[in-house]
């Protein structure tokens, strides 16, 4: 069986130094907070290219106190792309803002600039720009556009751990950027995990203050805040993790670039482009097909994993229903059905890969 995800692999190849950060953290009794937490902070920021990093408790919370520290008027519109993780949705309407769902681009499925031109209104106040797939957002036509409506700019770069947009890392382009450390990510924790990322001290601050109580000194609670904290063991799993992620990027790089070769020629698969201003993370290598379920099951009877990233559009799901936007005809709304992820990852050999490629060919040529 070829796994779409094999997280067993990556800890083989690195359990002793895993091992020994975790009996150091569990020796230290050292759980929340403190030096472990701290180091990673450092060292996260400095790969992403940021100032200041906050660690929480994991990606969704990232977000909505992201949110809450820009301080945005209450009850604005968010405009969010409508093909995502109902995530980068749902930090909109829980800290009591209106979701306005805009299309994504059918290359890349990152946001599509001409469609949020069109949903901009007195009411906007941000943007979430998601490096979906690990595909890094056209950044520079962003910020062009959120400086003149005066816009706030959020990434969610729960996808895109080492996505570089014209040489800078994801992250510290906008105001702030959003990370998750969730297992299955290119940067995974051994559980839930998250972290705010902004060269804006007072940003940083306010979003250390609201993930902790509404404090930064013990007992010295300035607001009510919440509690969401990265602890002591995924922050030293993390670390030691980080250190390879470069590596790992380029182990997916490799895999893509195969399946951009083997798969270029048939004609009823769409592949995704990687724009010349990008260095892709490849989170998910994510096709288009018409026989998108047909495809599935031939690959599993051979023995391949698949995914579906993502089988609804945010607008045609039952919680954003009274949106009414499911029924728009933007792209994001009618490629749901025709979207399959194959599998990528450090676990995969380029033999596994030219190994799909030619049983995708066999599907198609049968």
């Amino acid at each position: 069986m070829i796994k779409f995800l094999d997280l067993s692999v990556q800890y083989e190849s690195i359990k002793l130094e895993i091992d020994q950060a975790i009996q150091d953290v569990i020796g230290s009794f050292i759980f929340v907070g403190g030096v472990y937490v701290d180091q990673f902070e450092k060292n996260f920021s400095k790969y992403i290219g940021a100032k200041y990093c906050v660690g929480v408790a994991n990606g969704t919370d990232a977000l909505e106190i992201a949110i809450e520290a820009l301080n945005l008027p209450k009850g604005s519109e968010i405009i969010v792309p409508a093909n995502s993780f109902i995530a980068s949705a749902e930090c909109v309407t829980r800290t009591g803002h209106k979701v306005v769902f805009c299309d994504v681009n059918s290359d890349d499925y990152t946001i599509n600039l001409k469609d949020i031109s069109s949903r901009i209104t007195k009411n906007t106040s941000a943007i979430i720009a998601v490096h979906l797939y690990g595909h890094p957002c056209d950044m520079d036509s962003l910020l062009k556009l959120a400086k003149q409506h005066d816009l706030k700019i959020i990434e969610d770069c729960a996808q895109a751990h080492g996505s570089e947009y014209k040489g800078d890392r994801v992250g510290a382009i906008g105001d702030i950027g959003c990370f998750s450390f969730y297992p299955g990510k290119n940067l995974g924790a051994y559980g839930d995990g998250g972290a705010i990322v902004t060269n804006d001290s007072s940003l940083s601050i306010q979003c250390r203050k609201i993930s902790n109580h509404g404090r930064v000194a013990k007992y010295d609670h300035e607001f009510a805040g919440r509690n969401s904290r990265l602890d002591s063991l995924q922050a030293a799993i993390l670390d030691v993790k980080l250190k390879y992620l470069n590596g790992w990027l380029e182990k997916r790089r490799g895999i893509a670039s195969v399946y951009l070769n083997e798969l270029s020629d048939i004609d009823d698969i769409i592949l995704p482009v990687r724009q010349k201003w990008a260095k892709q993370a490849y989170h998910l290598f994510v096709i288009r097909t018409k026989k998108r379920n047909s495809l599935q099951k031939y690959l599993n009877s051979n023995n391949i994993q698949t995914g579906i990233h993502y089988p609804i559009s945010l607008p045609k799901l039952k919680a954003y229903q009274y949106v009414c936007q499911g029924q728009e005809l933007i792209f994001a709304n009618q490629s749901d059905a025709s979207l399959l992820s194959l599998p990528i990852g450090e676990h995969l050999s380029e033999l596994d890969a030219i190994y799909i490629s030619k049983t995708i060919r066999d599907f198609f040529d049968t």
